[in-house]
């Protein structure tokens, strides 16, 4: 079967698209973007004396020099701030990977972020939540008694994932956007393409299992960012926008969401010229 949206021009893609886009000019323009928007809303909350709740990805992760930078010069206080990371992977026998481990979220988010920004504006470790693969259930509690999340941030995986919510054909839609935070396992297509971003291609190093926050929880945000930038995010943004809503393709859920946002690179939106 032929998708004839996969080779859409620039101007096809932008003429009737199922969820609203956004072409910046490259990847540090997108991730600019994300780290703005970030910093925008919290000092919205915050003049407001409101908690500010975030779901936050490790990939893309360009956004965060950029919020750091923002954070500690402009003086924004994190203190009212929550970050709900995504997901995390596991070891075969379902424990968080080390944090140690070259491929953790969780030290990813310690070395790059939370101990780069100033300790006088950082929330606390309290406030630095990932989900429990041991409990999994807490992430969904923990979102309503925060009273729901402002922005949920994040990237799109090659088959159409948003965190590690991976494809599903024997599920509706309606099923799909039901799936609460759980523990399963990550789909050979997402092995493969995070193993040659992330390890080189050591497709046998990678982990198989893996906790993710869940379809209702990102669909349940205010409102929901991506970013797209890397060449096989041509076919992904094509698919997003123009394919029919399944879950075989979970972004394309997204479609029916009240405030979601994709912001892409010229690179992304232009096709090579055959």
């Amino acid at each position: 079967m032929t998708h004839t949206y996969y080779s859409y021009d620039r101007e096809q893609l932008l003429s009737a698209p199922r969820l609203p886009l956004q072409i910046l000019p490259d990847n540090g323009a997108v991730f600019k973007a994300l780290a703005e928007e970030m910093a925008a809303e919290i000092r919205r909350k915050n003049a407001l004396g409101e908690t500010t709740v975030f779901i936050c990805p490790v990939g893309p992760v360009g956004q965060y020099p950029y919020f750091v930078d923002l954070v500690n010069r402009e003086r924004i206080s994190l203190k009212n701030v929550w970050f709900l990371n995504m997901d995390e992977y596991l070891t075969d026998s379902g424990e968080w990977i080390d944090k140690n481990h070259p491929l953790s979220f969780r030290g990813f988010m310690d070395r790059t972020v939370y101990a780069r920004l100033d300790p006088a504006l950082v929330m606390p470790e309290s406030q630095r939540v990932f989900p429990d693969p041991k409990a999994p259930q807490a992430m969904g509690e923990l979102i309503g008694q925060l009273g729901g999340v402002d922005i949920c941030f994040g990237g799109v995986g090659i088959n159409g994932h948003l965190a590690f919510n991976e494809a599903r054909d024997d599920l509706s839609p309606e099923a799909f956007r039901a799936l609460d935070t759980r523990v399963l396992a990550i789909s050979p297509e997402t092995r493969t393409a995070n193993a040659i971003g992330d390890l080189n291609g050591a497709l046998d190093d990678m982990p198989r299992l893996c906790v993710t926050i869940g379809m209702r929880e990102i669909y349940g945000a205010r409102k929901v960012r991506l970013g797209c930038f890397r060449d096989w995010h041509r076919a992904v943004v094509r698919h997003a926008a123009y394919g029919e809503p399944s879950a075989h393709f979970p972004v394309t859920l997204l479609q029916s969401h009240p405030d979601v946002l994709l912001r892409l690179t010229e690179f992304v939106a232009d096709l090579p010229q055959a």
